[in-house]
């Protein structure tokens, strides 16, 4: 039986453009709302899935709620709450990123190095039914607090029913929502009702600053339902999955899957316009597969190169769910669990916290191309985006089959050597860090692309290299005596200096996608019915 998993989808009731969110939002006061800000984060392991989102709401201060479906009856100890900064190190370390290079000085004597790069470290059971809200065939299976959020758990015997009871208790939803409803409530799932009390939440220029959610549950399936986020949808919609895996890339298994073009060698002005690059090389992409779902980094979790911002570290794999796994502990490394005298050890999950792949996946569609729920399947490792010669003498190109996930969407401006040349033989094409008195270019990362504007920005007037499989023909070549940015150069055989070489455990946005309303319905305008209802 398929279960309904949640899904992230933004939906928007009144207003012309839909933005991300797991769900719908519905306003008591039929005023415009929408949610331009979610992300989610899954760690999958066995059949034990830990979901984390985080949303934004912009609206006006009224009690809002989001419903989720989920495939059990989640318990209070199955739900707590995230520190927000987390998600935006999640999306900075995944994001695609912009270096910079400098060509090193062409007579300098070669150094020893070897040719290859550094190599990466490497459900509860349903609670008793709860009280049946007669003539709807809804029952409230579980009600706790955590956090700003009051949540109650409901099982529906059918969509329609659903739908009225949410009604009659004073969620304002969508017209002809029991549709979208129906496939979930057939499916078995549950619907996890999150309401929140504004008077405990942040607002920040007018938009609400929640905390983030996370629940775990055991499911045979891993998927995540998109399809309810699209009620009312009218725009195009960003989603952008973030999948943590022991020794585990993911792709989806029923839609197109694309990686998204690499290594490309770019202008100087990407620098200054590096977001709306990247979304015109984005959505030119899904011109040439349409539908698809696009791979756009899988790495070792606890190393980077170039990092954007340091690698994940073991606490915070544990905060985005590594904490529930079997063996998975709060305990701290070095804790003695028998006592004054024992041996001393270290939990089983702290010394099985490596090893760990992130995955960020994005998809980009509107309401007409969506038809089903995305399904996720394991995929072989892959390798790309790194600083580092092919077999043939040329820097490595697209991605291709790996033993190890090493593949990144990494974008590069380079610096020709423009000093003098003394020697007979001079070396060029060795690419590395600035010279002398130049700053030290940060990798810049290309993150909240959907917010980016689009239509405006000439991709083949960036790219200074043609791109085969997007039909697209870069920049000219440079006159003649000038260095050829765009030949493929070669490399100095460490890799550049520029990156951060296999960053490794580190300290420690907004990926509108209408569709991470796929992970639940929001509600807005919550009546004192629901708590009511909910005794």
């Amino acid at each position: 039986m398929k279960q309904g998993i949640l899904f992230a989808a933004a939906l928007s009731l009144m207003a012309p453009k839909a933005e991300a969110f797991c769900g719908f939002y519905v306003s008591g006061a039929d005023a415009k709302l929408f949610n331009n800000a979610t992300q989610v984060a899954l760690l999958r392991d066995g059949t034990r899935t830990v979901l984390s989102m985080q949303n934004a709401y912009q609206g006006p201060p009224e009690n809002f709620a989001m419903v989720v479906p989920v495939p059990v009856v989640l318990q209070k100890e199955n739900v707590k709450t995230l520190p927000r900064a987390l998600f935006d190190r999640l999306d900075q370390l995944t994001a695609p990123r912009l270096v910079e290079y400098w060509e090193q000085d062409p007579c300098a004597p070669e150094p020893e190095y070897s040719r290859f790069p550094p190599t990466p470290m490497m459900a509860p059971a349903a609670a008793p039914g709860g009280p049946r809200q007669e003539g709807y065939g809804v029952t409230v299976e579980a009600q706790f607090e955590v956090g700003e959020y009051e949540v109650v758990v409901l099982s529906a015997r059918d969509s329609t029913g659903l739908e009225a009871w949410l009604r009659d208790n004073r969620y304002k939803i969508p017209d002809g929502a029991a549709p979208y409803l129906n496939p979930y409530v057939q499916n078995g799932s549950k619907f996890f009702v999150a309401r929140v009390n504004v008077a405990k939440v942040t607002f920040e220029g007018g938009q609400a600053v929640l905390s983030p959610l996370r629940f775990y549950y055991d499911t045979d399936k891993f998927d995540l339902p998109i399809r309810l986020g699209l009620i009312n949808s009218s725009g195009t919609q960003d989603l952008i999955v973030t999948i943590l895996a022991r020794g585990q890339r993911y792709q989806v298994a029923n839609y197109p899957n694309v990686t998204i073009p690499t290594n490309l060698d770019v202008a100087e002005q990407a620098r200054g316009q590096f977001g709306t690059f990247y979304a015109a090389l984005f959505d030119r992409t899904l011109e040439k597969t349409p539908r698809a779902v696009v791979t756009e980094y899988s790495w070792d979790a606890s190393s980077c190169d170039p990092c954007p911002t340091p690698a994940l570290t073991p606490a915070e794999l544990m905060t985005l769910g590594a904490d529930t796994l079997p063996g998975g502990t709060n305990v701290a490394p070095g804790i003695a669990p028998g006592g004054p005298g024992a041996p001393r050890m270290r939990p089983p999950m702290m010394q099985n916290l490596f090893g760990f792949v992130v995955t960020r996946l994005h998809a980009r569609y509107t309401k007409s191309a969506l038809g089903d729920d995305l399904v996720f399947v394991a995929a072989p490792p892959i390798q790309g985006g790194r600083e580092f010669m092919g077999a043939n003498g040329t820097l490595e190109k697209g991605a291709a089959t790996s033993g190890t996930n090493n593949f990144q969407a990494r974008y590069a401006i380079r610096h020709p050597w423009t000093g003098p040349v003394t020697c007979e033989k001079p070396r060029r094409g060795q690419w590395g860090g600035p010279p002398s008195g130049t700053p030290q270019a940060t990798p810049k990362a290309a993150a909240r692309i959907a917010f980016t504007p689009r239509g405006a920005l000439q991709l083949a007037a960036f790219v200074k290299e043609d791109i085969p499989e997007l039909d697209l023909k870069g920049l000219a070549p440079p006159p003649s005596g000038v260095p050829a940015i765009d030949s493929e150069p070669s490399m100095p055989k460490t890799g550049p200096k520029s990156g951060c070489g296999s960053c490794m455990l580190g300290p420690s946005s907004r990926d509108p996608f209408g569709v991470v309303s796929a992970l639940g319905l929001v509600l807005a305008g919550i009546g004192s019915a629901l708590r009511r209802k909910k005794r």
